[in-house]
């Protein structure tokens, strides 16, 4: 595999490396062949892939269970509203009487879903798309709804421990790898998953390059907890940062594996009693003209 040095970097130009690895693969490879300690780095970077797919595999776990149930939710709440209210209506028109306001709500959003299903489809799927589009294309969206991911109680915690997890182990590796770690700051921060710690670690590379040291620069850009930090420092003092920073991706991926399961067990039945307070208020509401209707009787 040819290689060349770039500031610092062992570049690989390799033809297939832009296809079928990432730069940081490419990058590290190359850096264990000049070194001779390829084995050793390859045992390294299959340790750093097995970790990060491992704990994107928590993430997604985490999100996508929400996520499912939201939809289906909104799917139910469609069919309702699309095919089952409309068929009371025209039974409650022959009713003759007044409706009680819950029903007349309930039938007037019916009304608007039957009228305006089309433009609400194609306006949901159309707003995702743009969504997705701009924050692929614009750093300013990725910022921002990074940012949002950060403040919500649960969900924010588990986004910044997955970021400095994989933060971590990244420049764990890559300082290991004999990286200098100025150069090795250029993949952490798009390593970590999140705009805002991409830009934190501008911050620092910058810092550090003018003789900070890296857990001062970690503490001034106010984005990494005490813990992540403290550890930095006595993995620098003791002359052993890679391994205190592998330790400190392995602490906090074991909280995120601690943050899932609690978020499992908490999002579950809050779910289920949203799910059943929505379905639940459109089941009385077309219910009550009928109960009304038998105490007449």
């Amino acid at each position: 595999m040819p290689a060349g040095i770039h500031g610092g970097w062992v570049l690989c130009d390799h033809p297939g490396c832009d296809i079928y690895f990432d730069p940081l693969f490419c990058n590290l490879v190359a850096a264990g062949e000049q070194a001779g300690i390829l084995e050793t780095l390859l045992d390294r970077l299959a340790t750093y892939k097995e970790k990060t797919l491992a704990l994107k595999g928590k993430i997604k776990k985490a999100l996508f269970y929400p996520l499912m149930i939201i939809l289906v939710a909104i799917l139910i709440t469609s069919i309702i509203m699309i095919w089952v209210i409309p068929s009371f209506k025209t039974v409650f028109t022959n009713f003759g009487a007044d409706l009680p306001a819950p029903t007349l709500m309930v039938i007037a959003m019916s009304d608007f879903f039957v009228a305006y299903w089309y433009a609400l489809l194609f306006g949901s799927v159309g707003a995702v798309y743009f969504l997705i589009q701009a924050w692929k294309r614009s750093p300013k969206v990725q910022m921002l709804v990074d940012r949002l991911l950060l403040k919500p109680p649960v969900i924010g915690e588990l986004m910044q421990k997955a970021s400095v997890a994989r933060w971590s182990r990244t420049l764990s590796t890559t300082f290991a790898a004999g990286v200098p770690l100025v150069e090795a700051l250029d993949s952490v921060g798009p390593a970590s998953g999140n705009a805002i710690y991409k830009e934190a670690t501008k911050q620092i590379q910058s810092e550090v390059n003018i003789g900070t040291s890296l857990a001062q620069a970690m503490q001034n850009s106010g984005v990494f907890p005490n813990m992540a930090v403290q550890m930095t420092a006595i993995g620098e003092e003791s002359g052993s940062l890679d391994s205190m920073l592998s330790k400190v991706a392995d602490y906090y991926e074991r909280e995120v594996d601690e943050t899932v399961d609690a978020l499992a067990s908490l999002i579950e039945p809050m779910i289920m009693v949203v799910l059943g307070v929505i379905i639940g208020s459109i089941v009385i509401a077309i219910y009550l003209p009928i109960f009304k209707l038998g105490q007449v009787v």
